[in-house]
């Protein structure tokens, strides 16, 4: 058991939290908020995380890609769990995920019409397709550098947006930019992923952003994400009323501040590794400091 908990990978569920709360944050701060339907977001969400995380092990284990890795261990390229059980724990996910994105859909949805609860068990099932062909199969977009962009659309837009639509059946364009400031700060951790595995990943033809453009320039592109991510929320606050609440996520400016100057230091893989959690809870104390501000300020 402690194998499969290891592959699960916890320590990513803040980060894959950060864009449900926001949302359901925003949905309320707009009048709109149902517990059971931030509930099953949140249990969604948990199974499309641990999906990823289980086809991500077993998609790198497969092509060797975790051969010499620094950081957290992985469990098929260890052999510590067969390719053939992994394969099942996915295929067990894969079917988790898309039951509870069909609850899920039909709660939130059934009154504005079967059109939208067939839309976003669509997106439900998109996202179960993008969380396996991330380092699965010959055509992965991970090895392809394409990994960036996914992110960006569900931990930002899909899930920011999504769930605040779930919530109010509203489509407000302006959370985009508060969905991009997540997207972008969950592609930092990425980012921070990649530069520390730069070295494995390019003997293993994984062409990740830092492997295309070499160590110095992704870290000059870490630093474009994480700014360009406060900014595009600064705009969001700008843009509507409210109290001095408004502008509690100036909390989470110090660790943005602190992660940058780590990264300006950090060149060896070991010294990437611990950036990764921290960035994860600065995103996700970003998110709830900026979703609890904007719902006080209007209280």
């Amino acid at each position: 058991m402690a194998y499969w908990i290891k592959a699960a990978r916890l320590r990513t569920l803040p980060l894959a939290f950060s864009c449900i709360l926001l949302g359901s944050f925003l949905a309320a701060a707009a009048g709109s908020f149902d517990p059971w339907i931030l509930v099953l977001s949140l249990l969604t969400t948990l199974f499309f995380q641990v999906l990823s995380n289980y086809a991500n092990d077993l998609g790198d284990g497969v092509k060797g890609t975790d051969e010499h890795r620094k950081g957290e261990q992985r469990m098929v390229g260890s052999g510590l769990i067969p390719t053939e059980k992994m394969k099942r724990a996915v295929y067990l996910f894969v079917m988790l995920s898309f039951v509870s994105a069909c609850l899920l859909s039909q709660r939130a949805l059934a009154e504005k019409g079967w059109i939208w609860v067939a839309l976003f068990i669509t997106l439900g099932a998109l996202a179960i397709l993008s969380a396996v062909f991330y380092t699965v199969g010959d055509a992965a977009y991970g090895y392809r550098g394409l990994g960036d962009l996914f992110v960006l659309l569900f931990f930002g837009w899909v899930g920011v947006v999504g769930s605040y639509f779930l919530q109010t059946a509203v489509m407000d364009w302006s959370v985009f930019l508060p969905a991009s400031s997540v997207g972008l700060l969950s592609v930092g951790v990425l980012n921070l992923n990649n530069m520390r595995d730069i070295q494995t990943d390019r003997a293993a033809g994984k062409k990740s952003i830092p492997v295309r453009i070499g160590l110095p320039y992704a870290k000059i592109y870490h630093m474009g994400l994480l700014l360009f991510a406060f900014n595009l929320s600064f705009l969001y606050v700008l843009g509507h009323g409210g109290n001095a609440w408004r502008n509690l996520y100036w909390l989470s400016v110090p660790l943005i501040l602190w992660n940058l100057w780590s990264v300006s230091k950090a060149w060896q893989a070991e010294e990437f590794d611990p950036l990764l959690k921290r960035l994860a809870l600065t995103t996700l104390l970003f998110s709830l400091s900026l979703g609890c501000g904007i719902l006080w300020s209007v209280q």
